[in-house]
């Protein structure tokens, strides 16, 4: 790939950018930054229409030619949808499979029979946590708002003690696990470890969304004490069938490939031997594709068919799956258009220039990175991918598991304080049935408590790891 510089493209790639070449990329990179964010919020345009605006703007400003700009960004967006395009497929068909089947409803009806009032809400985080394991948040919610709106009617709960901690697991599983398409963006632009990255995500996760969902709930009810809006109940997906498959079985089925993926990091740690052979067969079979590959496949059979559902059915159901996906993908590819054409005019190189001298911690500044653009865009996915591209370059030098840690604070800090510019701030007001102020007295102030926690953690485990 050809190095935009600020020169014009006259100096060598590899010859440090001058001070004046450091202040034009920052402009550069404010501009692009800036007309995204205007596109975006001021003109309601299309995040995949803004990303590549923006795009061309920084190559403009940076002083690159036009065409040099275009073939960064293409490049970009077709090496991420190459590297996560089929993995988000794949994540989408597991979770649609796992709604249609009612393997979801399983889950949750399963759960909640043991809880009792007292553990209601941890039983809520729960279940968030693992239905949101393999599908998107959007998806993660429309399933579980019926569940969410049922408790706190049938119980007498206050919406937010039963909702926050629904919403708090499936934040956290959206911002910091593989393979949702933040994380795995993240992973594949620093380099780090996917396995070690979701095994210390799991970690790191588990307070995180403790703290955020039943622990901050209880002050959530009593600032916003609202009960279920009845127009807001959706039919479940499991109404119309008349079975659908076992608890352990659906279980079984979410966790497989966790468990796959899991598996390979625990034998690179035992074995790290490249040409030993069962390195190399884990090295298949954790791959995420293999892993993703094969929960979908299996779910064809424990989810679809313990469903009653004919070939026709699942094929339909598959079919369904991808459609809704377009747009995320031509968000991610975009995204990654973006970052590659910040990388290839040097800003990767203009931050680890000038954060040599400054004594800040390379993960408290990723996340200071991707909690601007998350502010700025209130997209999660783009303040991943953006910061992924500006800090890659200072992952470089940093171990295996630091480099899984940098992966957590980039997502840590995409999820800081969701407001108007987010759909999903609109998403949780409108099934809630709140107004804008008590969305961020509750959603809001959660998303943020995710975030600060979320990077705590991080830095905690970077001290004794």
């Amino acid at each position: 790939m050809t190095h935009l510089s600020v020169e014009m493209l006259a100096a060598d790639a590899t010859e440090p950018i001058t001070s004046a070449g450091h202040a034009q990329l920052g402009i550069a990179v404010l501009a692009g930054i800036a007309v995204i964010v205007l596109l975006i919020t001021k003109f309601k345009l299309h995040a995949f229409l803004s990303l590549i605006i923006g795009s061309l703007v920084l190559g403009a400003v940076a002083g690159a030619p036009l065409d040099k700009a275009i073939t960064s960004f293409s490049t970009g967006l077709g090496t991420t949808v190459a590297g996560t395009g089929v993995l988000i497929a794949l994540g989408a068909i597991l979770g649609k499979l796992l709604a249609d089947s009612g393997g979801a409803d399983q889950i949750v009806d399963t759960i909640l029979a043991k809880a009792s009032r007292r553990t209601m809400p941890w039983a809520m985080v729960l279940i968030a946590g693992i239905v949101g394991l393999p599908i998107f948040f959007e998806v993660g919610i429309v399933l579980l708002i019926p569940v969410v709106l049922l408790v706190a009617k049938r119980g007498n709960f206050s919406l937010m003690r039963i909702g926050i901690p629904a919403l708090a697991g499936l934040s956290v599983m959206h911002g910091l696990i593989p393979p949702h398409p933040g994380p795995l963006v993240a992973i594949d632009a620093v380099g780090a470890n996917l396995g070690v990255t979701l095994a210390l995500g799991v970690v790191v996760a588990i307070p995180t969304a403790i703290i955020a969902g039943p622990l901050f709930s209880r002050y959530a009810a009593r600032w916003v004490d609202i009960r279920p809006p009845e127009k807001m109940v959706p039919e479940r997906a499991s109404d119309d069938l008349e079975k659908r498959p076992g608890f352990g079985i659906t279980v079984a089925t979410v966790l497989l490939p966790v468990v796959m993926m899991l598996a390979k990091a625990l034998v690179d740690v035992v074995i790290d031997d490249p040409a030993a052979g069962a390195q190399r067969v884990f090295d298949v079979v954790g791959s995420p594709l293999i892993a993703l590959l094969t929960a979908v496949v299996v779910a064809m059979f424990t989810l679809g068919r313990a469903a009653g559902f004919t070939r026709g059915r699942i094929a339909v159901t598959v079919e369904k799956s991808l459609a809704p996906i377009a747009g995320v993908l031509l968000i991610v590819g975009a995204g990654g258009g973006f970052k590659q054409t910040l990388v290839d005019a040097g800003v990767g190189q203009m931050i680890l220039d000038v954060s040599k001298g400054w004594h800040l911690s390379t993960l408290l500044l990723a996340w200071l990175i991707a909690v601007t653009i998350r502010l700025a865009t209130g997209s999660a996915t783009v303040a991943t991918i953006s910061a992924a591209g500006l800090v890659a370059p200072l992952a470089a030098d940093l171990s295996t598991t630091h480099g899984a840690l940098l992966v957590l604070a980039i997502g840590c800090g995409s999820l800081f304080f969701s407001h108007v510019n987010d759909a999903g701030f609109w998403l949780v007001k409108e099934y809630f049935g709140m107004s804008v102020g008590q969305t961020l007295k509750t959603w809001s102030v959660m998303e943020t408590l995710i975030s600060v926690v979320g990077i705590i953690c991080v830095l905690l485990f970077s001290l004794v790891l």
